[in-house]
């Protein structure tokens, strides 16, 4: 399936041009990304922030519909650390993310007229992740090759794909500087279609068996707890390590740039207004 979504995609970009739009505009966005899960029940949370980049179109469909393929990327990150329920588990995760989507942009208000508009978007992409522990040396153990559920071995347990879709979700609010430049604040979640962007699911597997099958490193990933001082030792077979009917999401707030590259079809330059009605912010 993700495989003909991504198809689908690239067909839709490919074919951008076909649309009677009437402008086109390179965006760009950086801010931070945020990731909630079996590690971080709290979609925003500061402490465990990472940055997160994007660029991509933006094509005007009408003066206040627009459509945007964009490509992103970030790293996302959590430890046990900062979640007193899981605290003494002693887990932690980072991920690279990298997603490309097609979404719809409705705006509030027309920006040829009006100085500032609140909008919301909404549409479909494709994800790739891969999540990792970082080695006091630098070094990074990729945590999918380690099967720490007992992917490939345990029960029906199939090994995870480090490709999904994801659903993007979001809204801000967007300032018209010049003729051909707009700024915008914005925030956006990322609904997906995987539990194991942060390597965990479902429950543990018995000790000796993920040792045998997969190795004492396997062992020393799937659980952390023992680490600590006065910590528990590894968990009896069939203990809950995650919630398998909760799905991992994450989210990018930052800014964004949006440049006017390209100007289509007969219609005329609107007129900005120069009073106070137009430009200043729209009165609801």
């Amino acid at each position: 399936m993700i495989r003909f979504v991504w198809i689908g995609l690239i067909s839709f970009v490919l074919n951008l041009h076909n649309l009677h739009a009437q402008r086109i505009y390179a965006t760009a966005f950086y801010g931070a990304s945020y990731y909630k899960g079996d590690l971080q029940e709290r979609s925003l949370y500061f402490f465990q922030s990472r940055s997160a980049f994007s660029f991509g179109f933006n094509v005007e469909v009408t003066s206040r519909i627009f459509i945007k393929a964009e490509f992103s990327t970030a790293t996302l990150y959590a430890s046990d650390r900062y979640n007193p329920k899981n605290r003494l588990r002693n887990l932690s995760f980072y991920s690279s993310v990298d997603e490309f989507s097609v979404v719809g942009e409705y705006n509030a208000f027309d920006l040829n007229e009006y100085a500032v508009t609140p909008f919301v978007y909404a549409g479909l992409g494709y994800l790739k992740f891969n999540p990792y522990e970082i080695l006091p040396d630098g070094a990074r153990v990729y945590l999918s090759e380690l099967d720490t559920e007992g992917q490939g071995f345990y029960q029906d347990r199939k090994k995870y794909n480090l490709n999904t879709w994801c659903v993007p979700l979001g809204g801000g609010l967007q300032w018209r500087v010049s003729k051909k430049l707009r700024l915008a604040a914005q925030i956006g979640f990322r609904i997906t279609g995987t539990d194991y962007i942060d390597d965990v699911s479902t429950t543990y597997v018995d000790k000796d068996l993920l040792q045998q099958k997969r190795g004492a490193n396997a062992v020393a990933y799937a659980y952390r707890g023992d680490l600590l001082t006065g910590g528990q030792p590894y968990p009896a077979a069939g203990t809950p390590r995650g919630n398998p009917d909760d799905k991992d999401m994450y989210v990018f707030a930052g800014g964004s740039i949006r440049y006017l590259l390209e100007a289509h079809g007969n219609r005329k330059e609107r007129k900005v207004q120069k009073d106070r009605h137009h430009m200043a912010c729209p009165k609801l």
